[in-house]
């Protein structure tokens, strides 16, 4: 047993061994800092980057914290090279930041260098009006966003305190009914920040189920002001809507739905991401991006913010004079691009690992399986010769896992159960299989809200949904969540999908079942999606398909 869990190597890589009795702790200390890559069994990897250390340096973890943090539990002399990394990214934090005169916004720069940097790129060059100093530079007032995205590029975070315009005034009160928990009171507070320019743009980390809308309905709240919404689907703008009713007195007309369906523009308007970069053609202009601009919004809320997509980003760009609060799971983006919302939306401002809302009740207790099946013979013989791509198709839809879900369906009798995949035709195999309701993308939006209600009355207790199901619904009492198939190795994906059966529940546990196929590229794709939640304290427990022949395994386990 290793009392010291840690190898620190040096490229900025880190070990942590699971076979050590301080590994939870480390585990949490190291996760304010540093990026989960991969989690086998025995021991786990991370990543310490730019992006990891500016975030931690915004929520105000110290170089004292992360240097302590290393040096203690590391079981060999950490590299020279990498604590000097360390110091050198953490130092940058603050040495650019973006302040207001008068009319004019002020690049204060603490390291000379920086100019340089400004004034050896073209592009970069552009966005200055005046040099008063190799210290002091003028921007120009759209150049706000494209500044402090090329500057984090380039390796130098900017603080932007120039402020912001407060917007058309909106007034509301919340219901006495709304009891804001205390890491929601937190939340809302780190965000708003007494109401000064160090407040107003960044992201809010909270587990599924633990109330971000509630969050972003109290920043509104502060604020006072009207506010744009931006959300993944027409189903989620219409559960927001219904909860800034339940804890509002927002009258229902001052609410508007911008969506495929509704063009409302209202003093409070959810739109969806889908008919903001909607165009008629490839080469047509977004047809509904200017809503950004179309109101005086004082708030712009990005419900799902990992989610944004790149069109967003850019206009996000030309927005930094508007507050704006993202809100979601997680910040892991499978395009990499994480920076950019650091450097557009801002950086992280609250975030707390999911266990520890676990063990307070604020979440479901959730236990994880991932089951494997074998390939029948014919089909292992089609997977052995085909593409990689055309390997994934058939491992995910490997008949097989029908056997494993059945099984598993009957110990879970009694709860409400989703099982949820990524494709269609075995999606509509499932559902004829199991005679249960099938959504997917194709399902009017409708007749979804009709399942969803019925769900949550309980007149059903099972669902067969694809990947709509991953965002955004709101679903209770839902406490069993099957996956028989995933989109490759999405790690956000499969928080979500977890996230789906995280509500609190009296005397209910929640469990979490991935099937996959044994020795294949679905096994692959399987264990990077998990890394997310490894990372938040989850553990996968293993089991093969055999195994749920066996009297009483699965009952075990439960």
């Amino acid at each position: 047993m290793r009392e010291k869990p840690l190898i620190v190597q040096t490229d900025g890589t880190v070990l942590l061994f699971v076979d050590s009795p301080v590994f939870k702790k480390v585990r949490g200390e190291l996760s304010l800092f540093a990026e989960l890559v991969k989690s086998p069994e025995y021991v786990h990897t991370y990543r310490i980057t730019p992006i990891s250390l500016w975030n931690a340096a915004s929520m105000g973890v110290s170089l004292e914290f992360i240097e302590k943090t290393l040096l203690e539990n590391s079981a060999y002399e950490v590299p020279e090279v990498v604590l000097r990394k360390i110091r050198t990214y953490i130092e940058r934090y603050g040495k650019a930041r973006l302040v207001k005169k008068g009319e004019k916004i002020h690049l204060l720069l603490e390291d000379p260098a920086i100019s340089y940097l400004i004034f050896s790129d073209r592009k970069a060059r552009g966005f200055i009006e005046d040099a008063l100093s190799e210290k002091e530079l003028i921007i120009k007032k759209y150049a706000r966003g494209h500044l402090k995205l090329f500057l984090v590029k380039m390796g130098y975070p900017v603080e932007d305190w120039a402020g912001y315009s407060p917007g058309e005034p909106y007034h509301f009160t919340l219901k006495p009914s709304l009891k804001l928990r205390p890491y929601q009171v937190e939340a809302i507070e780190a965000f708003y920040a007494g109401g000064s320019e160090r407040g107003g743009s960044g992201v809010v980390i909270l587990p599924c189920g633990a109330g971000k809308t509630v969050v972003g309905i109290g920043v509104m709240e502060k604020l006072q002001t009207q506010t744009l919404v931006v959300v993944t689907s027409t189903v989620a703008a219409r559960q927001w809507k219904d909860e800034l009713l339940r804890w509002t007195d927002i009258p229902p007309q001052d609410i508007g739905e911008y969506s495929g369906e509704r063009k409302e523009i209202k003093p409070i308007t959810i739109a969806t991401y889908n008919i903001l970069v909607h165009r008629k053609n490839r080469g047509a202009d977004f047809s509904h991006l200017d809503l950004f601009n179309r109101s005086n919004w004082g708030l712009i809320i990005y419900d799902e913010v990992h989610l944004l997509p790149a069109p967003v980003f850019k206009m996000t760009a030309e927005i930094q004079a508007k507050r704006r609060l993202g809100l979601s799971a997680t910040l892991v983006r499978e395009d990499g691009r994480e920076d950019e919302i650091f450097a557009l939306v801002g950086p992280k401002k609250y975030d707390v690992p999911w266990k520890s809302f676990e063990e307070k009740g604020w979440i479901a207790r959730a236990v994880c399986f991932e089951v494997r099946v074998p390939m029948p013979l014919d089909l292992k013989i089609q997977y052995l010769k085909a593409s990689r791509r055309r390997k994934f198709t058939i491992a995910s839809t490997n008949p097989a896992k029908m056997d494993a879900l059945v099984k598993i369906l009957s110990h879970h009798r009694k709860d409400r159960v989703l099982v949820i995949g990524q494709f269609i035709d075995q999606l509509k195999k499932v559902a004829k299989l199991l005679n249960a309701p099938l959504i997917t993308g194709t399902t009017p939006n409708s007749e979804r809200e009709k399942l969803y209600e019925k769900f949550r009355r309980g007149e059903i207790n099972l669902l067969v949904v694809s990947k709509v199901a991953n965002f955004a619904i709101n679903l209770p009492s839902a406490n069993v969540a099957i996956e028989i198939s995933g989109t490759f190795g999405s790690r956000q994906e499969e928080a979500q999908r977890l996230g789906r059966i995280l509500r609190p529940k009296e005397n209910s546990m929640a469990y979490f079942y991935a099937i996959v196929s044994r020795e294949t590229v679905d096994e692959e794709y399987s264990a990077k999606r998990q890394i997310f939640l490894t990372e938040q304290g989850y553990n996968y427990t293993i089991i093969n398909l055999e195994e749920l022949d066996e009297k009483g395994t699965l009952s075990r386990l439960l």
